[in-house]
């Protein structure tokens, strides 16, 4: 793994870099991204061999605890961040944190001012599910020869903005094939078939956890079933010691502390 400084200047180790998946893009040696929000589900990540995660900017810290090494992006909703300054401040505090790139889907001036600073950043074509108003619904983007050449011109907008790596989100993937040949975008395909450089997938959707799984994910696991286990094992823990106690079980001799017989004695002929 390549070792670099992050952005706080301390000595670390990194399963990928945005050299090295610049460097691997065209090269058929996909990368795989998911998410994490927790130290588990990094910790987790890490060990299944994931190149990449991405969380939202607050849950850097966290994903962090559970991995030094995962390429974390670190991505900046609509909530919070309004301004370009706001936006280029929540940035930092994402780099500052631990992340190793940030993503927006905010306007190219933004993005742009962020890339100048020389903070790599990610952009999101496609469908952009809290713009999902603009398409009608949850639906793919660029499924007519007028919509696929405006995703076109939206990709290499992008790439003039300074973004090194762009999510292209449900996107027809004979269209993302062609764009993946022209762009120089880094493409991650969330939804958008085969042709891109980097595979992303929901965790909640691969361990079966979504009440909707979408129609391009693929659940490997039932963690569901494995929670249900969990809290049944649990309620029938506490209901046994809430038992024990009103049956006068627990506690018992082993688990009280005993007294010298001559120093009780004492106690109580002292009081």
């Amino acid at each position: 793994m390549p070792r670099i400084l992050d952005y706080t200047g301390q000595d670390v180790t990194r399963t990928a870099t945005v050299a090295s998946i610049k460097a691997q893009r065209g090269s058929g040696n996909l990368l795989t991204q998911v998410t994490a929000s927790t130290p588990d589900e990094a910790a987790a990540a890490e060990a299944a061999g994931i190149e990449m995660v991405v969380c939202m900017s607050d849950f850097v810290p966290m994903v962090r605890e559970g991995s030094s090494k995962l390429f974390v992006t670190a991505a900046i909703d609509f909530s919070g961040a309004v301004s370009d300054d706001d936006l280029l401040g929540t940035a930092y505090d994402a780099l500052k944190s631990g992340a190793d790139a940030v993503i927006t889907s905010r306007r190219l001036e933004s993005l742009r001012r962020i890339a100048e600073e020389d903070i790599p950043v990610m952009g999101h074509l496609g469908f952009i599910p809290k713009k999902s108003t603009l398409y009608g619904g949850v639906r793919a983007v660029g499924k007519t020869a007028d919509e696929a050449s405006e995703l076109w011109d939206q990709f290499r907008r992008l790439e003039d903005a300074g973004a090194f790596a762009v999510e292209a989100e449900l996107i027809p993937e004979r269209v993302m094939r062609e764009i993946n040949k022209r762009t120089g975008l880094v493409t991650i395909s969330l939804g958008s078939g085969r042709e891109a450089d980097v595979m992303f997938l929901f965790t909640s959707d691969i361990c079966g956890e979504g009440q909707h799984i979408p129609r391009h994910a693929r659940s490997y696991g039932d963690l569901p079933a494995l929670h249900a286990k969990v809290r049944d094992a649990r309620i029938a823990a506490l209901s046994a010691y809430r038992s024990d106690v009103l049956s006068g079980q627990y506690p018992g001799d082993a688990e009280v502390a005993a007294i010298d017989d001559a120093e009780f004695e004492a106690f109580v002929t002292g009081i």
